[in-house]
């Protein structure tokens, strides 16, 4: 079994919406981020790799389990959470830790107490007194105890304040490096997933944009200022955007190399400065890079 999660082919369609065409594949020990605005498709692919809803067309698998025929088998070992889950809020987290317990063999209770010092939440505190970030973390906790082999997270940042985010993201950093688990998560917020990511997934309007090695990513694109003459007609094929601003030009550019460089130096262009670009650039200059081209087609 060489992915946790292996989506081919995967069309689903809503009266407003339809995933379309998805494909997905997750490596066993990895790290993969989601990532889209509203309405990119990301929980529709959570739910359908949970079993909650059904594909029209396509195979989707997980740990091995082709669904919906293994989803029983596929979620013993699939760990889950998102801003949806509710806790039990005149219960303790020490009553929610012994009820999953008492229904996943797997259960480890000396990595459930480790997990509570580093997230610094009380077990023997009733949930009503938690904060929202505390809730977020009892979530993490109660699915991370289990040692699932896979873990989906949807959202997991969201409503968190800054200093709370900051507590769950670098604690998350350091729980998700484990060889033996396999980690999707959701998030329009590209500065968590720059943070966990090993891979990147782009969805936009139900389809996938692009997935890729995060390092990759990064690495390929870049933002060069130059002078000269430049325009949509005469562009290499790299460049994906063109912003002009008096005698400046701003290109974006994906599978930036040497090649770039010298073929801009042969236009007669003269390269002024060149800097890598954050993840969320590369995101919106995916998202632009598409809409030029429906457009244009």
């Amino acid at each position: 079994m060489q992915f946790a999660i292996e989506m081919t082919s995967v069309f689903k369609t809503y009266p407003d919406f339809s995933l379309d065409n998805l494909h997905l594949r997750l490596p066993h020990g990895q790290v993969m981020g989601l990532v889209g605005a509203n309405g990119a498709g990301k929980s529709t692919t959570l739910r359908l790799l949970m079993g909650v809803i059904k594909a029209d067309s396509g195979v989707v698998e997980v740990l091995g389990n082709k669904l919906p025929q293994g989803q029983v088998a596929a979620k013993q070992n699939i760990g889950y959470a998102s801003e949806d889950i509710r806790l039990y809020k005149s219960e303790t987290l020490a009553w929610h830790m012994n009820f999953i317990k008492n229904i996943y063999p797997s259960w480890d209770d000396a990595y459930a107490k480790d997990l509570a010092r580093k997230f610094d939440i009380k077990t023997e505190q009733k949930i009503k007194g938690f904060s929202h970030g505390q809730r977020v973390k009892a979530c993490l906790l109660l699915i991370l105890a289990r040692r699932p082999q896979l873990v989906i997270l949807d959202e997991p940042t969201t409503g968190l304040d800054p200093v709370a985010r900051h507590e769950v993201l670098s604690e998350l950093a350091d729980i998700l490096r484990d060889e033996n688990r396999s980690v999707l998560f959701s998030s329009h917020n590209t500065q968590d997933v720059e943070q966990l990511s090993d891979t990147i997934t782009f969805l936009h309007k139900g389809k996938l944009l692009d997935s890729q090695d995060k390092e990759i990513y990064l690495d390929r694109w870049r933002r060069v200022v130059c002078t000269g003459h430049i325009d949509w007609g005469n562009a290499p094929e790299s460049v994906t955007d063109i912003k002009h601003n008096g005698s400046l030009h701003e290109l974006t550019i994906d599978q930036f190399n040497d090649t770039v460089i010298n073929q801009l130096s042969n236009m007669g262009l003269t390269v002024a400065s060149i800097d890598r670009m954050t993840l969320e650039q590369i995101f919106l200059a995916n998202v632009f890079s598409k809409k030029r081209n429906e457009v244009r087609s």
